[in-house]
C-alpha cells in the first residue's frame, strides 16, 4: 500500500526544509497544501518555494492558478487524489499548512456542488446591494439549521450557503455529511512546532525577510484586484490598508506580524486537535525517519 506522509505545523515553524530533506531522502516530489501558493502572483506574500528549492525537488501545486481562477478545497482533493493515483511510489509527501485543504485529502470533503457563474454574480449583487444583515435573513427562512451556527460576521460563508441553497434547491446543511471516506493509502501525520517565543521570532524575522524582498510592490501590483478571494490573506489586506493612506507602512509591517502569529495559534489549536498526529521539533530530521519506518513496520 502506499503511503502518505503528511507535513504541517504552523506558519514558519520550518516545514519547507523539513520537507526538502525528506523528499530528498525517498526521492519524491513534494505535494503543497498551502491554498495561497498555489496561486502564481502571491509568490512572495506565502513565502511559496523558492525556484531553488523547487529544483532540489519537484513540487506540485505551486503556482499554478490565477487568483482569478476559481478554486476551492473539493478540487484541490479530487486534483491531490488523481495525482497519488497516477504517481505509483511507494512514497508520497504532502506539505502545508492549510487545514481544510489537509483535511479534504485525508478524510474527504463534502460532496458540494460547485456554483454556477450565475448564482455567485447574483449573490455578489445583492451583497453589494441589500447588505450582510438581508443575506443572513435569507439564510434564516431557507436554512435554519446552518444558519444557527454559521459565522453571521464572515459574509463568504453566509453567501456560499446561500448559493448552494438556491442553485440545488436544496439545505446546504444536507450536503455537510461530514463522514470520513476511506482512502486507498496510508496516512502518516507529522505536526511541526517550537517554543511559542522561537516561533513568533521566525514569524517576524519572515515578514522582515519578505518585506525586503518586494512583497509591498508585489501587494501594489494586485490593489486592482483587491476583491479576489484569494487576497483576502494576511499581508496582502495589511499592506492595502497602507497603500490606502489608512495605515503608515511601520504599522502595516507589526499588524502583518501580529496576525500571522494569531493565524499560527489558530493553526495550532486545529492540528491539537487531530489525535493521529505525532509532533516533533522541525530539527529531528532523523526522529522523524526512524518514525516513519516504525509506523510503516507497525501498520
Amino acid at each position: 500500500m502506499q503511503t502518505l506522509i503528511v507535513i504541517t505545523g504552523p506558519t514558519a515553524v520550518g516545514k519547507t526544509a523539513l520537507t526538502l530533506e525528506l523528499a530528498q531522502h525517498y526521492g519524491i516530489p513534494v505535494i503543497n497544501a498551502d491554498s495561497r501558493q498555489i496561486y502564481r502572483e502571491l509568490r512572495i506574500g506565502t513565502a511559496a518555494p523558492t525556484a531553488a528549492q523547487q529544483q532540489i525537488a519537484k513540487h506540485y501545486f505551486v503556482g499554478t492558478k490565477s487568483i482569478d481562477d476559481y478554486y476551492n478545497a473539493s478540487m484541490y482533493e479530487q486534483e491531490v487524489l488523481e495525482l497519488l493515483d497516477a504517481e505509483r511510489s511507494t512514497f508520497h509527501v504532502l506539505s502545508g499548512g492549510s487545514m481544510m485543504y489537509i483535511d479534504a485529502v485525508c478524510n474527504g470533503i463534502d460532496d458540494i456542488p460547485t456554483v454556477r457563474e450565475d448564482i455567485r454574480e447574483e449573490m455578489k449583487r445583492r451583497y453589494a446591494e441589500e447588505g450582510l444583515e438581508a443575506l443572513c435573513e435569507d439564510l434564516r427562512r431557507l436554512d435554519p439549521e446552518h444558519y444557527a451556527i454559521v459565522d453571521r460576521q464572515n459574509y463568504r460563508r453566509v453567501i456560499h450557503a446561500l448559493e448552494i441553497c438556491y442553485q440545488t434547491g436544496r439545505t446546504y446543511t444536507s450536503f455537510r455529511t461530514q463522514q470520513k471516506k476511506e482512502r486507498p493509502f496510508s496516512i502518516i501525520k507529522i505536526g511541526l512546532n517550537r517554543e511559542r517565543e522561537e516561533l513568533y521570532n521566525r514569524i517576524n524575522q519572515r515578514v522582515d525577510q519578505m518585506m525586503s524582498d518586494g512583497f509591498l510592490e508585489e501587494a501594489q501590483g494586485l490593489i486592482d484586484k483587491r476583491d479576489r478571494n484569494a487576497l483576502n490573506t494576511v499581508g496582502y489586506k495589511e499592506l492595502f490598508e497602507y497603500i490606502d493612506g489608512r495605515w503608515s507602512l511601520d504599522e502595516a509591517v507589526e499588524r502583518i506580524k501580529g496576525n500571522t502569529r494569531r493565524y499560527a495559534r489558530k493553526q495550532l489549536t486545529w492540528f491539537k486537535r487531530d489525535q493521529e498526529m505525532r509532533w516533533f521539533h522541525p530539527d529531528q530530521i532523523h526522529e522523524i525517519l526512524t518514525y516513519i519506518s516504525q509506523y510503516e513496520t507497525v501498520h
